[in-house]
């Protein structure tokens, strides 16, 4: 008899990745499709559409369907044993939202498994371009939500953050004032995150609480969407979205579509989807306490808390794994192409030469200290190089040495100075991942 499996599944913004593990977390089959290169009919570049004000920034929802429907057909042209998966979950980029058309739940509960699920789904969707986390079209929404409920800091103590022009709320609340026609035809609205979930459900899934928390909607301490963000956004809006749920809930069996079009067994359970950096949390296992560091173009951290104090610099979510704490989320854009230029300026374009040059200063770079923002920063928001020597002067420049201790001890000052105004108690353990963490110092 075949071994029990599980499928966990990452509908990002560049791809749709799935991988599948046996009950000892031994990968046993991953995929994924591109959608520039695997869907070009659909004309997007990174994933994305950026529209002509270079500000509105859209996916199309059916270059996700089709996406699935791709990747399952490779499944099962493989040999893919579909009736021994136990369960599936997954991830979608966070703030990203679907809007379903009247009548589209009827269409999704009943889909032929004759057809790919895209063509049965195909006039399902009141917006065929979901706007996606890259957008930045809407800081008059932003203002007048803030305004609303009394203030950057208010909503940021109901919400988890002020309000930002990617976040959820806000786009609904464009779509209502420019198109009402639109939203007056949409009777749900998914996050990715949820809309993915819905695909195999066959029904509209629940929002989870930690996805649900980068809406700027959902008020973190009690799990419930707060009444005054959502009339400031657009009128009937909770009826559209639905109660949110923890982020493990199973939400029920896989739907009818799947067990006869792909042979998945009728008991494969459905377990609730999240966003992508919820999701990072909860696969690095992290525990109260914990700070994970994702050394990237943008520099992540995450961090598990127990008691947030939310700020207007930095995100609290409701925690995925543990409904009860809360994790904290701080972007800084001056990550590795900062990191690098130093490299190329002090160190020959060496990572080698850059760690011996670190090693070569001591801890603290006798009071010399920098702060490098080639681009505005977001946390805290500044831009340029600020170099101060030991007796707190400003300076035009240091030696090589000294310039990238003080880049790297500044950089790693400010993550932790940040990640302690949102209630971070610092302790040992520290994790670094992706392509930037390859250099050792």
């Amino acid at each position: 008899m075949a071994a029990p499996s599980f499928l966990g599944w990452d509908f990002s913004t560049q791809q749709l990745k799935v991988i599948a593990i046996d009950e000892h977390l031994r990968v046993i089959y991953e995929d994924n499709v591109n959608f520039d290169k695997d869907l070009p009919e659909f004309k997007t570049q990174g994933g994305a559409h950026v529209h002509g004000d270079r500000l509105t920034v859209t996916s199309p929802v059916l270059m996700w369907v089709k996406a699935l429907d791709m990747i399952l057909e490779k499944m099962k042209s493989s040999g893919f044993n579909f009736s021994q998966v136990r369960a599936l979950s997954g991830a979608g980029q966070q703030h990203g939202s679907v809007y379903w058309k009247k009548g589209s739940i009827q269409i999704l509960k009943n889909a032929s498994p004759k057809l790919p699920l895209h063509q049965a789904l195909k006039a399902c969707f009141a917006i065929s371009d979901s706007p996606i986390w890259m957008d930045s079209s809407t800081a008059s929404q932003c203002s007048a939500l803030e305004n609303a409920v009394g203030g950057a800091q208010r909503l940021a103590n109901i919400t988890g953050s002020r309000a930002y022009e990617r976040f959820t709320g806000n786009q609904i609340a464009k779509i209502y004032n420019q198109n009402p026609e639109v939203y007056a035809q949409t009777e749900r609205i998914s996050l990715v995150s949820s809309f993915a979930a819905s695909l195999f459900l066959g029904a509209y899934a629940p929002i989870d609480y930690s996805d649900g928390s980068g809406m700027n909607l959902l008020q973190i301490w009690d799990k419930s969407w707060s009444a005054s963000c959502l009339d400031a956004c657009a009128p009937e809006l909770v009826e559209k979205l639905g109660n949110p749920v923890p982020s493990h809930s199973v939400l029920g069996s896989i739907s009818p579509y799947y067990i006869q079009r792909y042979g998945f067994s009728p008991d494969c359970k459905i377990v609730a989807f999240t966003g992508d950096n919820p999701a990072s949390l909860a696969g690095m296992r992290l525990e109260e306490g914990d700070i994970a560091i994702s050394l990237g173009t943008s520099d992540t951290l995450f961090l598990w808390i127990q008691e947030p104090t939310p700020a207007l610099e930095g995100h609290i979510l409701c925690n995925p794994v543990d409904s009860q704490t809360y994790m904290a989320l701080l972007c800084f854009k001056n990550g590795s192409l900062m990191r690098e230029r130093i490299r190329n300026e002090c160190a020959s374009g060496s990572w080698d030469e850059f760690s011996k040059a670190l090693s070569s200063t001591v801890a603290g770079n006798n009071g010399n200290l920098g702060f490098y923002f080639d681009v505005m920063e977001i946390t805290p928001e500044a831009v340029g190089v600020h170099r101060f020597n030991s007796d707190n002067q400003k300076v035009l420049n240091f030696p090589k040495e000294v310039e990238i201790r003080a880049l790297i001890e500044g950089q790693f000052m400010a993550k932790r100075i940040h990640a302690e105004k949102l209630g971070y108690k610092v302790r040992k353990a520290a994790w670094w991942s992706e392509g930037s963490s390859e250099n050792s110092n």
